[in-house]
């Protein structure tokens, strides 16, 4: 019977304030203390994946937020994941929201965050990623999540300029629309707003990109979005030659569940209680939208059952961030053994 360090290692982490703790996981990374799993490293050729043009090992990713600027993408990819999204990264590094603004909800296995995109700026992203190996030379797939400062004037210029300069970085984009802790950020999901935002960042990525170059674009959405405001968001999404969407973000919303004393903070919840309501988005999405783009679907996974259900809904892809904080390092493992069961379509790729 082998050693399982995470429920000692947890007890030690959780004993830090979660925003202390989630540098400490950096630098654990980065100096490669956190040592991959046999069994998150197997090779599983049949877990592979084509999705809007990439080859992804497996379907599993990590969301942005985690490494926020791209301290570590690839010692998360070395720990099995099948890509890691980086960011969200501003033109202008800034602070964020006044601290504390992250809350373990340990009884409910959530979190809350209000954050509000703290990040060090795109040049502090940008050296990084060049130091990378290029494009096709990496052990995963590479995301990139771009977003606006808080006090800009234009916010849609500031996507524009995160296309601009990760478009030849990163092996796709992310354009956030969805964080609930930038005030008004979440106007960008109506649709006037959002046709010119896509048209915009589309016309900067074809004006970089040369003759068989590729970065594929996809839009990170609110899992709190009524029917009308989703149906204007996925009708622009539909006409738009974007390829994909992500499903989705944190939410304000408060289940009567939660039990933790610090349900009540404001900011985004994620993890478990998010599962059902991002799932119920998710399946809309794939309603509306059919195999015309491709799918990422987030929230709440925290295991391979929660994973399968994703993909089941219409997910071409999944991604995780609060399962890995309250689950740990081993969570990776444990997905890919359960997805190796049941192996998944690897023929379809969206159009």
């Amino acid at each position: 019977m082998s050693f399982d360090p995470w429920p000692l290692a947890r007890r030690l982490v959780f004993a830090r304030p979660p925003e202390e703790a989630h540098g400490l996981a950096i630098k654990g990374l980065r100096a490669g203390l956190v040592r991959p799993s046999t069994k998150a490293t197997k090779p599983r050729p049949h877990l592979t994946r084509i999705v809007a043009g990439l080859t992804f090992k497996n379907p599993i990713g990590i969301a942005a937020g985690f490494d926020k600027n791209g301290e570590v993408p690839l010692p998360i990819l070395d720990q099995g994941f099948g890509f890691t999204e980086v960011g969200t990264t501003t033109p202008y590094p800034q602070a964020g929201n006044p601290k504390p603004r992250v809350f373990r909800l340990v009884d409910d296995e959530a979190m809350i965050n209000r954050l509000g995109f703290n990040n060090e700026g795109h040049d502090a992203m940008a050296r990084r990623l060049e130091a990378l190996p290029p494009k096709g030379r990496r052990p995963g797939i590479l995301g990139v999540n771009i977003g606006a400062n808080k006090d800009a004037e234009d916010r849609i210029a500031d996507y524009v300029t995160g296309m601009r300069r990760f478009a030849l970085l990163g092996d796709y984009i992310t354009i956030n629309i969805s964080s609930p802790n930038t005030p008004g950020l979440r106007d960008l999901q109506g649709k006037e707003a959002l046709t010119r935002l896509l048209n915009e960042a589309l016309n900067a990525r074809e004006a970089i990109l040369t003759a068989g170059q590729t970065c594929p674009v996809f839009v990170k959405i609110a899992p709190d979005l009524d029917e009308e405001g989703l149906a204007d968001t996925v009708e622009v999404i539909e006409a738009s030659p974007i390829e994909g969407v992500i499903v989705s973000n944190t939410t304000n919303a408060r289940p009567a569940t939660l039990r933790s004393g610090k349900k009540s903070e404001t900011g985004g919840l994620s993890g478990k209680p998010l599962f059902e309501p991002s799932t119920t988005m998710l399946a809309k999405v794939k309603a509306a939208l059919g195999d015309n783009k491709a799918l990422i679907g987030v929230g709440g996974v925290d295991s391979a059952a929660t994973a399968q259900a994703k993909l089941d809904t219409g997910a071409d892809l999944v991604q995780l961030y609060t399962g890995y904080v309250f689950k740990g390092p081993g969570l990776i493992g444990d997905i890919l053994a359960g997805l190796e069961k049941r192996p998944l379509d690897t023929t379809r790729e969206p159009a």
